[in-house]
C-alpha cells in the first residue's frame, strides 16, 4: 500500500481553481486509481493504464504540482509516485476575489501581437530556426505563421503590441501589475555597443523605457538552438512594474508619473502592452525579443497582477 503523508489535505479557496483543473483529466483519475494501492514507477503506470510513458510523465507533473501526489526515485533512478491522502477538502470562496490567487500570470507568446510597425533589418523565426517569408521584409510580420515565433527583430523604431485579457473579477482591485520580457537592441549581425531605448506602453500610457547596452551575440544563448548562426544570441530579463505610487523598470525609479489608477484598467476591456523603440529616442536602434526557445531565459511574455496578502 501507498506511504500516505496525511489522511486529509485542506485546500485554502486561492487553490480551488489549480486543484480542480489537476482533477478534471481521465488520465490523472486513473493515475490515482492505479496508486491508492501502492507505489508504482512511471513506467508501471504506463503499463497498468495503457498509455504513453510521456503522457503518464506530463500528469504525474500536474498532481504532483498540487500535491496529491508524491515520488521519489527508485534504485535503477525511476520515478516511483505514491498517493499523499485519502481524501481531500476543498475550501469554497466566501467573499469576492479570494478564490484568486495572490498572484495571477498570463503568458503571451511573442509571436502573437495584434499590431505591429517594423522595418529592415527586421524578422521572425521559428523555434527551429524557420525564417518567416523573405529576411528584411516586413510582410512576413503579418503571416498567421507568426504565432510559432521563437525570436523577432527590427532596427530603427517600431514597435508589437498585444493584446492581454484582464483576469481579474470588476470590484477586485490589485496592488501592482508586472510585465517581463527578455530583450536586447538590434544591429547587423551582432553589436555588443549598441545602446537602444526600449520602452513599455501599457493602454498608451508611458510605464518606462529601458537602455538595452547592445545587440548580444559575444556568447551563445542559454536555450539558442545551436544552428542559429545569425548574429543575435540573447538578451536581458527586463521587468516593468506599476503601483499606486508609481513605475519602475528593473527595481529603478521610472522618470514617468504612471501609476496603476492612470492606465485605465477595466475588467471587461482588454489591456493593450506595446514594446516600442520611438522616433525621437535618444538610442533608436531597434529590438530583439525573445520567445521560450531563445536566448538565456525559458518565458515568452509575462504580465503578472498582484494583490498584497489582506
Amino acid at each position: 500500500m501507498s506511504e500516505l503523508k496525511q489522511d486529509t489535505i485542506r485546500y485554502p479557496s486561492t487553490r480551488l481553481i489549480d486543484v480542480a483543473k489537476a482533477l478534471s483529466g481521465d488520465v490523472r483519475v486513473r493515475i490515482l486509481e492505479a496508486l491508492g494501492e501502492k507505489s508504482m514507477s512511471v513506467s508501471q503506470l504506463a503499463e497498468a493504464l495503457g498509455v504513453a510513458q510521456p503522457t503518464i510523465s506530463v500528469n504525474v507533473q500536474i498532481l504532483e504540482n498540487v500535491e496529491l501526489i508524491t515520488s521519489t526515485l527508485g534504485a535503477s533512478r525511476e520515478k516511483i509516485c505514491s498517493v499523499t491522502c485519502r481524501s481531500i477538502q476543498l475550501d469554497l470562496p466566501v467573499k469576492l476575489g479570494e478564490g484568486l490567487l495572490r498572484t495571477e500570470e498570463l503568458r503571451m507568446p511573442i509571436g502573437m501581437y495584434a499590431h505591429c510597425s517594423v522595418q529592415p533589418t527586421c524578422g521572425i523565426v521559428t523555434r527551429d530556426c524557420v525564417q518567416l517569408g523573405s529576411v528584411d521584409d516586413p510582410r512576413a510580420f503579418y503571416l498567421p505563421e507568426r504565432v510559432e515565433a521563437s525570436l523577432l527583430w527590427f532596427a530603427g523604431a517600431g514597435y508589437v503590441e498585444y493584446y492581454f485579457a484582464n483576469p481579474m473579477p470588476p470590484g477586485v482591485a490589485i496592488d501592482e501589475l508586472w510585465f517581463s520580457a527578455e530583450l536586447c537592441s538590434e544591429a547587423a549581425g551582432f553589436h555588443m555597443d549598441w545602446a537602444s531605448d526600449i520602452s513599455l506602453l501599457i493602454n498608451d500610457q508611458l510605464v518606462g523605457t529601458w537602455t538595452s547596452p547592445g545587440d548580444l551575440g559575444d556568447r551563445k544563448g542559454k536555450l539558442t538552438p545551436d544552428k542559429w548562426k545569425s548574429g543575435t544570441e540573447y538578451g536581458k530579463l527586463t521587468e516593468w512594474r506599476v503601483s499606486a505610487s508609481g513605475s519602475q523598470v528593473n527595481g529603478e525609479a521610472s522618470s514617468t508619473a504612471t501609476t496603476l489608477a492612470s492606465l485605465g484598467l477595466q475588467y471587461n476591456k482588454p489591456i493593450r502592452v506595446r514594446l516600442e523603440v520611438s522616433e525621437d529616442a535618444v538610442n533608436c536602434r531597434g529590438l530583439n525579443l525573445f520567445g521560450t526557445d531563445f536566448g538565456d531565459h525559458r518565458q515568452d511574455l509575462l504580465l503578472s497582477f498582484i494583490r498584497y496578502a489582506e
